[in-house]
């Protein structure tokens, strides 16, 4: 993440994956929303555990947009596929 925070686990690329494709279909009005994103996400992630990682997303989005980091640039082959991926879920958080 973009401040270097630190969970409690570590994450895969997969699992990161999983966990933006959760979100969206499991918006902020789902009930047990981060039970749920845990479940989809797997791995033995709880749903503190999910929901703490949306939390690190939002401070990391939070010190991009303000400037105080910098975006990340993804190397890629072909298609910007990673980046355009991070965009989109950039736009998904915004409008949370």
């Amino acid at each position: 993440m973009a401040s270097g925070s630190i969970t409690s686990s570590s994450w895969t690329p997969q699992q990161n994956k999983l966990f933006e494709k959760a979100l969206v279909q499991f918006d902020k009005d789902t009930p047990e929303r981060w039970q749920k994103v845990a479940t989809a996400v797997g791995g033995g992630k709880s749903a503190d555990e999910v929901k703490r990682h949306y939390e690190i997303l939002l401070e990391d989005l939070k010190l991009i947009e303000s400037g105080r980091v910098p975006i990340p640039t993804y190397r890629t082959t072909g298609r910007n596929a990673k980046a355009d991926d991070e965009q989109r879920l950039l736009r998904y958080l915004k409008l949370q």
